[in-house]
């Protein structure tokens, strides 16, 4: 995988109210626009490390993703309204957050237009959030975008939630995750053994382990209980390599959703 860049913020642009944790749009000292997602937002720097992991698989699959960057924030940045609670959020995120680069133009999915997916590449993202345990790309919340005649996908953070209580998250790899049957793209997704196939070719272990390592330590130190960063980092390769020997569990799932609710 290729490193992931690190860039400033210089400009803070417009908060993006859709989304749960109140992104913002800012421009980095490369002069590009990124959708900053903040470290002190609700859903924390566990949301962070989702989706860094799980848009770095997806992208690794040749799934559109918007380049994922590290966005220090600085203190001094002042945003360019008066809303205390972005005021708020803004100084609890000083430090390292992260971006997407800023798709401009680009239009939500729509689930009630026909004949518009792909079915090898609507098989592939099922078979991601399958794999990653992504509970967010249902019709009510697509997480997904048309841009410049391709699907890109966007919104990782509730992946990978086995993170949010360690105990016992061994039990998650062996998961044929049944929420997959409310996946917005599972009514085109009808080449689920081609898209596992494609994920055994393209995925590997060291590709596991250069992500996980490529984890902030900043955001994997919470100062709990939970284990200290290293233990914690084996713990997300244990899980992304034994869940990736043991797939068909999951794309049975997937196959037999599809029979029964589309």
């Amino acid at each position: 995988m290729e490193a992931i860049r690190t860039v400033e913020a210089v400009q803070y642009v417009t908060p993006l109210r859709e989304g749960g944790s109140l992104p913002a749009v800012v421009v980095g000292d490369d002069g590009e626009k990124y959708v900053m997602k903040f470290a002190g937002a609700g859903q924390g720097k566990k949301a962070l490390i989702a989706e860094l992991i799980s848009g770095e698989i997806a992208r690794a699959l040749g799934l559109a993703v918007p380049e994922i960057a590290f966005i220090t924030l600085s203190p001094e940045l002042p945003p360019s309204e008066p809303d205390p609670e972005i005021q708020e959020l803004m100084e609890a995120s000083v430090g390292l957050n992260l971006g997407l680069k800023f798709l401009p133009e680009a239009f939500g999915f729509d689930p009630l237009e026909k004949n518009q997916v792909d079915p090898l590449y609507a098989s592939k993202v099922v078979w991601l959030d399958a794999f990653t345990l992504n509970v967010d790309r249902t019709p009510r919340n697509t997480n997904m975008l048309h841009w410049q005649g391709q699907i890109w996908l966007i919104d990782h953070g509730a992946s990978l939630y086995f993170h949010h209580n360690w105990n016992g998250y061994e039990r998650y790899i062996a998961s044929t995750f049944p929420l997959v049957s409310e996946h917005v793209l599972l009514p085109f997704a009808s080449q689920m053994d081609d898209a596992n196939r494609w994920g055994k070719k393209h995925l590997s272990e060291s590709l596991f382990s250069d992500l996980v390592e490529s984890i902030p330590e900043v955001w994997i130190d919470d100062g709990s209980e939970n284990g200290l960063p290293e233990e914690l980092k084996e713990r997300y390769l244990n899980f992304l390599v034994k869940r990736f020997l043991e797939t068909d569990p999951f794309v049975e799932e997937a196959k037999h959703a599809r029979k029964t609710h589309v």
